[in-house]
């Protein structure tokens, strides 16, 4: 369906940006999922490992192992994860004021 995949795209614009909100301080791939859920946005595994790797690859993200207890992979902005958080979070908040104002007296 057309609304499916309208909605599904829409839904990925956001994504990126939810995942860095997250990431301010390290954090392992099951706790990020667990928050972004209790907020409101859950995603899939198959969605947020291979994002956190890509974003890692792009430098936005730094990650480290740690092996006490179960080893995990933990992750956190990089400094230009922040300029890039910073500029997106800008962003949304002015589009979403837009589409406030464009969305006023729709129902």
């Amino acid at each position: 369906m057309v609304g499916d995949r309208l909605e599904l795209e829409l839904r990925r614009g956001v994504v990126v940006l939810a995942v860095l909100s997250q990431l301010g301080e390290f954090r392992y791939g099951y706790e990020l999922r667990q928050s972004l859920s209790d907020n409101g946005l859950p995603i899939e595994e198959g969605t947020l490992y291979p994002l956190l790797r890509r974003l890692e690859s792009q430098g936005v993200l730094v990650s480290q192992w740690r092996t006490e207890g179960q080893p995990r992979r933990y992750y956190r902005r990089s400094p230009a994860g922040e300029e890039l958080y910073d500029r997106l979070r800008d962003s949304w908040h002015g589009m979403n004021e837009a589409m406030g104002q464009l969305l006023k007296g729709d129902r």
